[in-house]
């Protein structure tokens, strides 16, 4: 057994090492440039591989400035571009760009000629806002490589800035390459950026003389047109592009999206099933296909398409789910029920909430404990939501003490899940287990410190009880520090201030949180401040607005009881927590 784990973890050694082993032999080869070594504090070892192991060590104990020290001086000292590339991920991927900066302008120095480090340079320098550097090493990216695509420089990281993007506008202008399809493509999208839509247009029109064959330029350009407004354009550059373009199934999806988006969906599906006779392999249009299906009702039809999705590597999961909402629409429970159960991934939890819902429908909720318990063995690393999804039923079922000793089983499985915590928290009395609140909301706030929600939970809790308000006012307004318009912990914040007799406080928050939610209870509390502060207009105006909306809530009776009594306004706040 020990030999067994000794081999286990030499394997796992030599598989997370075993590329940069590869990726430095050849680093002996190369001479080591003094001219560079002076520009490091640390002497240069000599020894390739043995710093690039230090560096690889260091990232594996969150030493990353220490990997990337390293890994700079290998950069630097060797002509190993791997060693470069290295280097440059983890400064990246540290968000440190002025030292990536340094890695791909060495790179650049070193080799000026080599592409891959240019296109490094250029994105680095786009990201950091040298824009002047950007559009020289954009030329320099041409004039080696004249068809070379651009467009990934861009991706993601154009400046937000109006300022910098016309900073960056006026040097791709000015640059040597100005007339080069890609510049023209990089100088449109920023244009389009600053809703220069007319002159963005005239500069995809030139690109595509020069190159109308790119699929990229092809859909810039409809994009355009539709940010335009111009649905006609938009669809006769598409028709004349798809006929163009017979043989490019992005142009043809492209525009089949388009149609849906402007709602055409029947022609979007004859667009769809004409892609798919020339392309029968291609998943994303038979998908589409099966979704625009099951919004015309053409049910079978949908069933047809998203069946031969069933083996998709892409695509499983999302066509059993849709075969299953397809089967629903159809009230055709069971095969519903069993599309949900083989649905994983990323769509799991609304598949099994949806099968619990069908459950429900036909008054089954028994089965579906019982299949949720099962569920549990199943899929063990959903056993947290599943667990939840049970005390719901519970609950629904008027069964909350089993619901409560269902969360208790579950906490003692999985005790540091803040997800079972919270359920359980809103299943608690705030009077008669205020003990076990104050246990489970402070483990709630030792897991996650700074979370509103929890902070919130706690706060609200303790205005309940009408107890330690100091400290609920604290919680609360730490939580409005991180969500300071949620209406929730707008209306804890204006209950606790209420019940300190802070109206001042209390009947802003509260008007913003009733504002926002319309709560009864909100509302409630925000007429008893206005009433305890002496607003006796604003009071009359919300009052009328509660009896309009609520006729016959018994709080509100009492509000409009207020009326036809002398005010006892001390008692108001004595009964604040009446819901």
């Amino acid at each position: 057994m020990l030999q067994q784990t000794i081999r286990q973890h030499s394997a796992l050694f030599i598989q997370r090492y075993s590329s940069t082993i590869l990726m430095l032999g050849s680093m002996m080869l190369f001479a080591y440039p003094d001219s560079y070594a002076q520009k490091l504090s640390t002497p240069y070892n000599p020894e390739p591989l043995k710093q690039a192991m230090i560096a690889e060590f260091a990232l594996q104990y969150q030493q990353p400035a220490t990997a990337l020290h390293n890994y700079t001086v290998l950069a630097i000292h060797t002509n190993s571009t791997a060693a470069k590339q290295r280097a440059l991920d983890i400064a990246l991927d540290e968000n440190d760009l002025y030292a990536a900066l340094d890695i791909a302008s060495q790179w650049v120095t070193q080799d000026p000629t080599d592409v891959p480090a240019l296109f490094y340079l250029a994105h680095i320098t786009l990201k950091t806002h040298k824009y002047e550097m950007t559009a020289a090493t954009l030329d320099k990216i041409l004039n080696i490589d004249p068809d070379a695509d651009l467009a990934e420089i861009l991706a993601g990281i154009a400046p937000d800035d109006p300022k910098d993007r016309q900073i960056l506008l006026n040097a791709l202008r000015q640059s040597k390459a100005r007339y080069n399809p890609s510049i023209l493509v990089l100088i449109a999208s920023l244009e389009a950026q600053n809703g220069e839509l007319e002159s963005a247009l005239k500069n995809i029109q030139k690109a595509l003389r020069k190159r109308p064959n790119v699929t990229s330029f092809i859909l810039l350009k409809a994009n355009l047109l539709e940010a335009s407004n111009n649905q006609a354009a938009t669809l006769e550059w598409y028709a004349k592009s798809s006929k163009k373009h017979r043989d490019n199934l992005e142009v043809h999806l492209a525009e089949a999206k388009y149609l849906i988006k402007i709602g055409q969906p029947e022609q979007a599906l004859n667009k769809f099933e004409h892609i798919i006779r020339t392309w029968p392999n291609a998943d994303e249009p038979i998908f589409i296909a099966g979704l625009t299906s099951i919004d015309l009702k053409h049910y079978d039809q949908a069933e047809q398409f998203l069946l031969q999705l069933k083996n998709s590597s892409q695509y499983q999961n999302d066509a059993y789910y849709y075969l299953a909402i397809n089967a629903e629409r159809k009230q055709h429970y069971e095969t519903a029920k069993t599309y949900y159960r083989l649905v994983d991934g990323s769509l799991y939890t609304v598949s099994r909430r949806n099968l619990v819902n069908i459950y429900e429908k036909e008054d089954k909720l028994g089965d579906a404990l019982r299949f949720l318990t099962q569920e549990r063995v199943n899929y063990p690393q959903h056993a947290s939501f599943l667990y939840q999804l049970q005390a719901d039923i519970l609950v629904k079922t008027a069964q909350k003490k089993a619901a409560v000793e269902l969360l208790d089983e579950a906490i003692h499985n999985l005790p540091d899940d803040p997800d079972l915590i919270y359920a359980q928290v809103l299943l608690l009395d705030p009077y008669q287990d205020r003990e076990r609140l104050d246990k489970d909301l402070n483990q709630l706030l030792n897991i996650e410190p700074n979370s509103p929600t929890y902070l919130n939970a706690y706060a609200y809790t303790l205005a309940l009880q009408n107890r330690r308000l100091n400290d609920a006012r604290k919680y609360v307004e730490h939580a409005l520090e991180y969500a300071p318009d949620q209406s929730s912990i707008l209306d804890t914040f204006g209950f606790i201030a209420f019940l300190q007799n802070d109206f001042k406080a209390a009947i802003p928050a509260l008007t913003q949180a009733f504002e926002a939610n319309h709560n009864i209870n909100t509302g409630v509390r925000l007429a008893k401040a206005l009433y305890l502060q002496g607003s006796t207009k604003r009071f009359n105006s919300l009052l009328q607005q509660l009896l309009h909306q609520f006729p016959n809530d018994p709080q509100v009776i009492q509000l409009k009881n207020l009326l036809l009594a002398a005010p006892h306004k001390t008692s108001l706040v004595h009964h604040a927590t009446i819901h």
